[in-house]
């Protein structure tokens, strides 16, 4: 039994680490399509994690804006929140600011 259960534990840890892995690609083909740079944003989340493996992975999968789907503010946001990566979102949601334009300028 305690075979079966360490085999569920690893398959578990696999399969949050491929969608964690999704996740960051989510982040980094949205940067992509906003003319952003993921390493920039994700460095002002996390500024200890520079060179971070996972995201330099997922940047090899980015394609360029034109080939990529669409992808929303609320989608990255609500995938980044999935996963707890509220620092993440935060920087996100101040790059998100700073595209829009502010209304109710009185203009």
């Amino acid at each position: 039994m305690d075979d079966y259960r360490k085999a569920m534990e690893e398959q578990i840890i696999e399969s949050y680490k491929r969608d964690e892995e999704m996740m960051i690609l989510v982040f980094a083909q949205w940067c992509v399509n906003n003319k952003l740079d993921p390493h920039a944003l994700y460095l002002q989340a996390y500024p200890q994690q520079e060179g971070n493996a996972a995201l330099g992975r997922a940047l090899a999968l980015t394609v360029p804006e034109e080939e990529a789907g669409d992808i929303s503010d609320d989608t990255v946001l609500g995938v980044l929140s999935l996963y707890g990566n509220d620092e993440l979102a935060y920087v996100v949601t101040e790059a998100i600011a700073r595209r829009k334009p502010h209304s109710g300028t009185g203009d």
